[in-house]
């Protein structure tokens, strides 16, 4: 039964819903954490990211009681161009002032809330109106990970935080901490399913925008989008719903890849997880832990380990590598265009680039999980070097420059065909469409026909890889052939007969 007191709330709140489509980039967890805060605006600006999502820690903004630090902040603020929005995940990580003693992970719950609400409300005010999203911690059900507390706890700061927020910048969206994977991927009753219902009934006054991370198989980002949205539905209200993550490949798209890995990760994490301290990582970097010797395990059998997991790894073949790299540059148009064809108006991608300039460490779990995910890499220092995936990136934000909206469309004679309209405003849309098949041998398939409804008199159609894609138009439809490849298909308009 719907709760009286938000019956008014059953339809979407949209008060504070982004106004047009925006794809971003995050900026990793750790900026200006493990060195000098550098300038990467710029860089996501010319990939057409117009959405920068960046953490900041309580340990940076106020190190001891009453001492304020303003450097990482202003670093980040002066570097925004005119037309970049600014999400800040603040997360609660103190060395003094939490029960979780850490300056970066895990996050854990204030041991006085009025030092935390001093925290927020400086740090807001400071801001002075240039955020316009500020994220209470992040994917808070991965307990003991990602946040240190309870979901009780969780509630309380983003009480606190709310109040915070709204008292210094009215206009700025409050969003609720990442639900992620381990939610979506976990079946009702579970522990990070009763962590978000928690979230979402005792928290529902104190956020905005509900956050979600959009990992895993593509072909389930509706399902997950309408279980968040299932999680408020269940207590009579719904609000806006904004991607803060979504990237692939992961390994546990591929069962046989995980499966070898099952062992890997008993060994490296047989123990709690340890405190991510800033100098407990430094002192860790390259010494013989267990996580490091299973690492190097692996890596001793990877001539002998499924191709689906050698191209997650530091020096796999070059056909590998290249793969992974196809993989990747799809899934960034897929991933975006099923988000946003669910209603969703801002993507996030993880992530722009690397934590650390010109450094890696293979034999980190972390790095195989997620390693070759930025768009970006250093080359001496530089975050200038772009992966393929940062091109297919550019191209689709410049495809989807003033959309107005997103349809997936219905294709009943081709079910495994994922197409979609795309809004520009202009007298015809944009046609997107790809073979729904799987991410590693799919590319080897025969493309297949497909045809649809077609106003304009021609069609030129290019696939995310920029090559030219055959389409033409016969009798009022277009028709071309579509693979796992996404192509982008855009009318032209009829020439008018001349007068006479």
């Amino acid at each position: 039964m719907t709760d009286p007191r938000h019956a008014d709330r059953v339809a979407v709140d949209r008060h504070l819903e982004p106004d047009g489509i925006r794809l971003g980039v995050v900026r990793g967890i750790s900026y200006g954490l493990f060195g000098k805060p550098d300038a990467f605006a710029g860089e996501a600006s010319a990939l057409g990211a117009r959405l920068i999502r960046a953490y900041l820690y309580w340990s940076q903004v106020e190190p001891r009681p009453g001492r304020w630090e303003w450097d990482t902040v202003d670093a980040l603020l002066d570097q925004l161009e005119d037309d970049q929005e600014l999400w800040i995940t603040l997360c609660s990580s103190s060395l003094w002032a939490t029960r979780t003693s850490t300056d970066f992970q895990p996050p854990s719950p204030a041991r006085d809330l009025g030092a935390y609400r001093e925290f927020v409300r400086r740090t807001v005010a400071h801001c002075a109106g240039r955020v316009h999203y500020w994220q209470c911690n992040n994917e808070p059900s991965n307990t003991d990970l990602l946040w240190a507390g309870t979901a009780e706890e969780y509630v309380a700061h983003l009480e606190v935080m709310y109040a915070a927020v709204k008292a210094e910048d009215p206009a700025a969206a409050v969003v609720l901490g990442g639900c992620g994977y381990d939610v979506f991927s976990s079946p009702p009753g579970s522990p990070p399913r009763l962590f978000f219902e928690h979230l979402t009934d005792a928290g529902r006054d104190w956020f905005d925008l509900f956050s979600v991370h959009l990992y895993g198989d593509v072909a389930a980002i509706p399902e997950y989008l309408e279980t968040a949205r299932d999680l408020m539905r269940a207590h009579g209200y719904l609000k806006p719903i904004v991607v803060g993550e979504h990237a692939g490949p992961l390994l546990f798209e591929f069962p046989q890849a995980a499966a070898q890995m099952q062992t890997v990760l008993a060994e490296a994490f047989a123990g709690p997880p340890p405190n991510q301290s800033i100098d407990e990582l430094v002192a860790l970097s390259g010494q013989d832990t267990p996580e490091r010797r299973a690492m190097a395990a692996l890596y001793a059998r990877m001539p002998e380990l499924p191709p689906r997991l050698q191209m997650f790894m530091a020096g796999c073949a070059p056909e590998l590598e290249a793969k992974r790299h196809r993989i990747n540059s799809r899934q960034v148009v897929m991933r975006t265009l099923l988000a946003l064809a669910a209603g969703v108006r801002r993507t996030a991608y993880w992530d722009l680039g690397p934590e650390v300039p010109d450094w890696a460490d293979p034999l980190q779990i972390m790095h195989l999980m997620i390693g070759k995910l930025p768009l970006l890499d250093y080359r001496n220092g530089v975050l200038a070097h772009r992966h393929p995936a940062a091109e297919v990136f550019g191209v689709l934000a410049d495809r989807l420059n003033g959309a107005r909206s997103v349809t997936r469309l219905a294709v009943d004679d081709r079910p495994g065909v994922y197409a979609f309209e795309v809004d520009l405003g202009a007298p015809y849309p944009l046609l997107v469409a790809w073979d729904h098949r799987d991410p590693f041998d799919g590319e080897d398939e025969p493309p297949i026909e497909f045809s649809r409804p077609w106003a304009a008199a021609s069609a030129a159609s290019v696939d995310v890889f920029g090559r030219a894609w055959p389409a033409e138009v016969r009798e009022g439809r277009v028709h071309l052939a579509v693979s796992l490849t996404p192509v982008f298909v855009t009318p032209e308009p009829r020439t008018p007969r001349p007068s006479t």
